[in-house]
């Protein structure tokens, strides 16, 4: 499964939109009920409304009605397994278990499998809204 999703995400690094980057990466986020939603970065010439590959995959997925997942695989032409960047982790926390893997790699094959609490510790979470 783990190897599906890494295959995955790396196919949806082709449909990456960064005509100003270059910088493709690509996303594969699977559901506890097994369905697989894909992801990839889309740039804007304004970049602050660009949107990350994580982010499109979660959003895809929430859009339609699944919120259970199991692990998440991102993808990039890196020299390193690739991190997600500080928005993403945020968003992942937002929906993610903190137990939940998420696999990181890149095109040479490295892998990195960290959890989620790993990528963000301690992070701000709906609970710190509620609890005065």
């Amino acid at each position: 499964m783990k190897k599906q999703l890494l295959a995955e995400a790396k196919n949806s690094m082709k449909n990456a939109y960064v005509p100003y980057s270059k910088f493709r990466v690509g996303a594969a986020l699977r559901t506890k009920s097994g369905e697989i939603y894909t992801g990839c970065n889309i740039e804007n010439a304004a970049y602050p409304v660009s949107c990350c590959a994580e982010r499109v995959a979660i959003f895809k997925a929430i859009s339609n009605g699944d919120k259970e997942f199991a692990e998440m695989a991102v993808a990039a032409d890196t020299k390193r397994p690739v991190p997600p960047c500080g928005s993403c982790r945020q968003v992942m926390s937002e929906f993610f278990d903190k137990s939940m893997s998420i696999h990181l790699t890149n095109i040479h094959n490295d892998i990195k499998t960290v959890k989620m609490e790993e990528l963000l510790p301690f992070s701000f979470e709906q609970a710190d809204m509620t609890d005065k």
